[in-house]
């Protein structure tokens, strides 16, 4: 279970070595899956969107991947669907995109950065 603050999600309980190491690589393995995080990106700020409003923000992703995909979200208990409304993110969907804020400050640092190089 996680606490929001404004610019970072603590865990509640201390984790060990192993949880960690276990639970980040299992997160990047989902990230690292295409079109994960533009789904994600879709539903911030409590959007909703129905299977064809994401088919058009994803206008190259196909309808079969983007399926698959959000069923691997749902299972991940990252976004869930209300028949009425679409998709959402669910609080922890809503913690990993405040947890992932600062990684978005800096990877857009180190990008403009690298470019002068």
């Amino acid at each position: 279970m996680t606490k929001k603050n404004d610019s970072v999600v603590e865990s509640v309980k201390p984790a060990t070595e192993s949880q960690v190491k276990e639970g980040m690589n299992a997160a990047l393995a989902l990230f690292n899956k295409r079109w994960v995080l533009r789904i994600l990106w879709e539903l911030r700020d409590s959007r909703r969107a129905t299977f064809r409003q994401m088919q058009q923000a994803c206008s190259e992703l196909s309808s079969s991947v983007l399926n698959v995909r959000l069923a691997e979200l749902r299972l991940a208990e990252l976004i869930e669907h209300e028949a009425a409304h679409g998709y959402k993110l669910t609080a922890c969907g809503e913690d990993l995109l405040v947890a992932m804020r600062p990684l978005s400050l800096w990877a857009i640092n180190w990008y403009e950065s690298a470019k002068k190089a």
